[in-house]
């Protein structure tokens, strides 16, 4: 039994697919298919049921895949524990971003910890967050910043700020002087959303309940109509053009009163709706140092209209 194979099998139990469990592991799937059956002829079990299109994971197969995944983040905190008597700001930290913070908060962040601690470089990755989650559990990134509220995880977590949503619309909308908005109003409006899978599109639509109607037209109280965009930055380009509404993260916005832009943004009438934006890593990850380095440059990126999370707002 090798590491490899375990990394094999929690990646086809992931994937539910041989080709791409192998495209994930940069290896050919006849490759990784010997190495997976000569681990189930070695512990005299099958692991996968193999069948049409998708492969699923026997009963015991899945009791085994566990237990593969928590070996597998040993393994990596091991390589950790071999770096502790060596500067934990030194050599690159591989930082998890998903992708309605990383546009915004990459630019400045990179270069405060250019400036702060230059050899500690940033490997970055954009995702969703069940795949950032996902790579931390694999040892594959060290860090990610990401917004509440997460899926079980059993990660540390520490808060880095709080960010408000605010409505964008065309410049000449008939609401674009109205001094805010409540998520009452958008009802009657056409909406763009993320696609599935965005968890911002999950956090628009739970504090702008009216929004989630949007799915049942046939009841006469849902959205009048709404479209899907595959980031924020092309739902952006089809406000300006006239589509529709749609609600973004106050730090994508630089200037709520640009007077030269094609979009005009009004904030949420009191309580405004908001996400928590956090930092998470592995309770086994020993580069203590790295990560308050990142929270520390978080807290000087001056971030538009986001309020910063101190300890005592945690307690």
């Amino acid at each position: 039994m090798t590491l490899t194979e375990l990394k094999y099998i929690v990646a086809v139990a992931r994937a539910r697919h041989f080709g791409h469990a192998a495209e994930a592991c940069f290896v050919a799937q006849p490759t990784l298919s010997v190495a997976i059956k000569k681990l189930e002829d070695e512990l005299g079990v099958t692991l996968f049921e193999r069948g049409g299109s998708e492969v699923s994971v026997t009963p015991l197969g899945a009791q085994i895949v566990a237990q593969a995944e928590r070996v597998l983040e040993q393994t990596a905190a091991i390589k950790e524990l071999a770096k502790q008597n060596k500067d934990p700001l030194s050599g690159p930290l591989r930082l998890g971003v998903i992708y309605t913070i990383g546009p915004y908060l990459l630019p400045p962040l990179v270069k405060n910890l250019i400036d702060k601690v230059p050899q500690m470089p940033l490997v970055l990755q954009e995702n969703f967050t069940v795949k950032l989650l996902d790579l931390l559990r694999q040892g594959e990134l060290d860090a990610a910043i990401m917004a509440l509220p997460l899926p079980e995880h059993g990660m540390a977590v520490q808060p880095l700020y709080d960010e408000p949503f605010v409505v964008a619309m065309p410049k000449n909308h008939p609401w674009a002087t109205r001094k805010d908005i409540s998520a009452e109003d958008l009802k009657s409006e056409t909406m763009l959303l993320l696609g599935a899978g965005h968890c911002f599109r999950d956090q628009v639509l739970e504090v702008c309940p009216e929004m989630a109607k949007f799915s049942s037209p046939s009841t006469g109280n849902g959205m009048q109509r709404t479209f899907e965009g595959s980031s924020l930055e092309t739902i952006r380009h089809m406000v300006a053009s006239g589509i529709g509404l749609t609600v973004l993260p106050r730090a994508s916005v630089p200037d709520m009163k640009d007077p030269n832009g094609m979009l005009t943004f009004v904030p949420f009438q009191d309580p405004a709706p908001s996400r928590r934006v956090v930092i998470v890593w592995r309770k086994s990850f020993t580069r203590r140092a790295a990560i308050d380095a990142v929270v520390n440059a978080v807290a000087e990126c001056g971030l538009p209209g986001v309020e910063m999370v101190t300890f005592q707002d945690v307690a």
